[in-house]
């Protein structure tokens, strides 16, 4: 049964989002319906509505939810009506020689869901009932979503499902770049460019991970307030165009054994990799223009034997670390409700963007 209501949606380029009343059509299969309970609002979903990441409207904006199973497909014997679930944003077809080695992020079929469901079909309409494209094969910044059954992650009902949206994209792109990519060892010291959801997740995943010294290092001094909270030892403010290769060092006596570039910049991905220290480790977490470009001397990854390396969505696989990341949080040592700065209702969406935009919020919430 086709369902209707409210979702955000990305129609112009550079221009606020708005609010539509769509229709989602009932899952074929392989396909689940859900009722979304929240959505965080992801800095990924900015950057589709100003082209850098270049998707083409019209477009249901949202890949970081949670909700409750509604319908389900043919075929369908994984989950059923009333489970709670996670959305994740990554198509894993579970054959290529990516997903066998249990690297589903690097799954060689996931352009197979970039704005449509995997077999490249549409189940959401507007108010003409002409198709409407969804964000990575997700679209969840709205009351109801059909997604294929790979892009869900089953989770234990006890969590509150506004905390639980956010390990669908920024504590895992953040906490996993920690764990799974840099694999960031006891009494280490860190550097994490940029202090919005996903660096301020990085910082707490270095502080779990048993870094002695953490350095978080932004333009905005409130952001550095809240870095304090997730973890950070040290903080630095800096300015646009400023090179603080001096400071970084100092404070973290001599460069970071590791540093995460958690923003999209060239500049920044190039400044981390010259702040660490010989053996050190800089990865690039942000998702950059594809115009922008980052300048490394050779010469000098072979003398000092740094590494650059790139993190997509924190190197997970989505039914082991979602779960693993809500354990952390049940057991009291992830913080994922000091992450949520406010909640929105889904009419308020533009605000939400524009308080992203701003740079407000650790993570705006849509609750609906």
């Amino acid at each position: 049964m086709a369902r209707s209501g409210k979702a955000a949606v990305f129609r112009e380029l550079n221009k606020p989002v708005v609010v539509e009343t769509i229709s989602v059509d009932s899952p074929k299969r392989g396909e689940v319906m859900v009722k979304l309970a929240a959505c965080g609002v992801c800095h990924s979903d900015l950057s589709a509505t100003n082209g850098t990441i270049p998707l083409p409207p019209p477009l249901i904006l949202g890949h970081e939810a949670a909700g409750e199973v509604v319908e389900v497909g043919e075929g369908v014997a994984s989950l059923k009506a009333g489970d709670h679930v996670v959305s994740s944003f990554i198509y894993m077809c579970g054959a290529c020689r990516f997903c066998a080695a249990g690297r589903p992020v690097l799954c060689l079929e996931q352009g197979k869901a970039l704005t449509t469901l995997p077999d490249g079909t549409l189940r959401t309409r507007d108010e003409k009932g002409a198709y409407i494209n969804i964000f990575s094969g997700c679209g969840v910044m709205a009351e109801y979503a059909t997604l294929h059954i790979d892009n869900l992650v089953k989770i234990d009902p006890k969590i509150p499902l506004d905390h639980a949206a956010l390990v669908g994209c920024a504590v895992t792109t953040g906490v996993g770049a920690v764990f799974n990519t840099a694999r960031v060892e006891p009494g280490s010291s860190v550097a994490v460019f940029g202090c919005g959801g996903v660096g301020l997740n990085a910082i707490q995943g270095a502080a779990i991970a048993g870094a002695e010294r953490i350095l978080a290092i932004d333009t905005m001094a409130s952001k550095l307030e809240m870095a304090k909270k997730f973890g950070a030892t040290d903080v630095l403010l800096t300015t646009p165009g400023q090179d603080p290769t001096k400071e970084i060092k100092k404070l973290t006596g001599g460069g970071p054994d590791y540093a995460f570039e958690c923003v999209g910049s060239g500049a920044l991905a190039e400044l981390a990799y010259k702040v660490i220290r010989r053996g050190g480790k800089a990865v690039i977490v942000g998702v950059a223009r594809a115009t922008d470009a980052a300048s490394i001397k050779p010469m000098g990854m072979v003398f000092e034997e740094k590494t650059l390396q790139g993190s997509y969505f924190g190197s997970c696989v989505p039914r082991v670390d979602f779960p693993r990341m809500l354990q952390l949080y049940m057991a009291g040592k992830l913080k994922l409700d000091e992450l949520i700065t406010r909640r929105y209702k889904i009419d308020e969406a533009p605000e939400a963007f524009a308080d992203l935009e701003a740079g407000k919020n650790a993570r705006g919430v849509i609750v609906f």
